[in-house]
């Protein structure tokens, strides 16, 4: 699951990392997934906006079984 995690942020990455920005894979936890926004996205007040319809969106389209996806 974790692989498929990477696979899926490695789509998002490219977008977040044009902004300044990045996502790191924390933890795969039944269906959450735990990232950490880094870069200019860490504090943006557009983050919870790209985590929840950007991140956690394609998460779920591209894998099921995801149910959310959380920041820490």
């Amino acid at each position: 699951m974790r692989a498929n995690v990477e696979t899926v942020l490695e789509k998002v990455r490219p977008a977040l990392q044009a902004d300044g920005g990045d996502v790191e894979l924390v933890d795969v936890e039944g269906g959450v997934v735990t990232v950490r926004l880094t870069g200019a996205c860490h504090g943006c007040p557009m983050a919870s906006v790209t985590l929840k319809n950007g991140i956690e969106a394609l998460l779920k389209k591209e894998i099921p079984s995801i149910d959310r996806v959380e920041s820490v």
